[in-house]
């Protein structure tokens, strides 16, 4: 039977690379592109998360999955999937959205009759996959950190960088041995040796959803994450910038200016750190083709997985719907990704 996907948030960046790894590997489904202005295509539907109105196309053309690759921060179109029985699978979203998008479903539990997958960990929410290969019993796990190499010559799309615009003067809340520290972005530097030839490199303290998923749903009891741009230079501005507090002076239009940039495209790299009482593991993971490439696959081994029909009706982040190993072999098997263990 042929399953109908739509991607709302289709004609962006990481949307078009989802819609053509789709198609690329699935003759079966048939995959709709959701926006708020008309498209030149007939798979192109008219879907704005903030008009409720337009929803009815979703249901008029049978859709099975909703994907979201755009911001739904009033959960608009979650609450839809949720009165409508439909597979529901968002990678946008940051924390704190992400925190109440996952209580809300769990408030409206009750009325569930389909799968709701939430996937906005770091780059479509694999990390904790990883974590899972290297240690499945989590409860050994003392410690987690995730290492993170971003090229500023990446193609990047606008959400990462409106999303480190518009909190990058707040704090938020990383985890050490269960207790709660408030912390900023760019902030407690430290070095970090990357593979794949990058070498030493200074990182500081980067937001994404895996500090709540790995200590809040996981119970591993510190997670940390810290972050370096390829350009020396530019990471040490960063830090320079938050300890001198210029970015509470400079205005959100300078701060999206100033994180905004995006190149033709280069690596991304990131490394997770598994500790428990007797050892240290580490997974490098190296994606040729940057970090919309990577986000793309890892939806669309989640599409995949939710439509073979495999999972049963409930909330789920991504991890919890895979095998690690499974995850593994497909990120192995793909020819611009690399992963290595240690």
């Amino acid at each position: 039977m042929r399953k109908n996907i739509l991607i709302i948030g289709g004609t962006g960046l990481v949307g078009k690379i989802i819609l053509r790894i789709l198609e690329g590997r699935n003759s079966d489904y048939k995959v709709f592109v959701g926006s708020r202005k008309p498209g030149q295509t007939k798979n192109a539907l008219v879907v704005d998360v903030n008009q409720p109105e337009t929803f009815a196309t979703i249901t008029d053309h049978k859709i099975d999955l909703i994907v979201m690759c755009t911001k739904d921060s009033n959960n608009k179109i979650l609450q839809f999937a949720i009165q409508n029985g439909l597979d529901y699978l968002d990678i946008t979203k940051p924390t704190p959205d992400l925190t109440a998008a996952h209580d809300f479903a769990r408030v409206n539990k009750q009325k569930l009759n389909s799968r709701i997958v939430f996937s906005s960990g770091w780059m479509g929410g694999i990390v904790s996959s990883l974590v899972d290969l290297v240690e499945p019993d989590t409860s050994k796990i003392q410690e987690t950190k995730l290492y993170i190499y971003y090229s500023i010559k990446d193609l990047a799309g606008k959400s990462s960088a409106h999303f480190l615009a518009e909190n990058v003067c707040k704090p938020f809340v990383v985890y050490e041995n269960d207790k709660v520290k408030k912390v900023r972005h760019f902030s407690d530097s430290e070095d970090f040796n990357f593979s794949f030839g990058i070498g030493k490199r200074q990182v500081y303290n980067l937001d994404v959803p895996d500090l709540f998923i790995l200590n809040q749903i996981e119970k591993i009891p510190t997670v940390l994450v810290k972050m370096t741009y390829n350009s020396k230079i530019v990471t040490r501005l960063m830090g320079y910038l938050q300890s001198l507090k210029v970015f509470n002076i400079m205005s959100l239009k300078e701060r999206q200016l100033l994180f905004g940039s995006s190149g033709k495209g280069d690596q991304t790299v990131f490394e997770v750190m598994v500790k428990t009482q007797h050892k240290t593991k580490r997974v490098s993971l190296q994606s040729l083709k940057g970090q919309a490439e990577l986000t793309a696959f890892s939806a669309v081994l989640h599409v995949e997985k939710l439509l073979s029909e495999s999972v049963a009706e409930g909330i789920y982040f991504s991890h919890q719907i895979h095998s690690s190993s499974e995850i593994y072999e497909a990120l192995s098997a793909y020819n611009t990704i690399n992963v290595n263990i240690s």
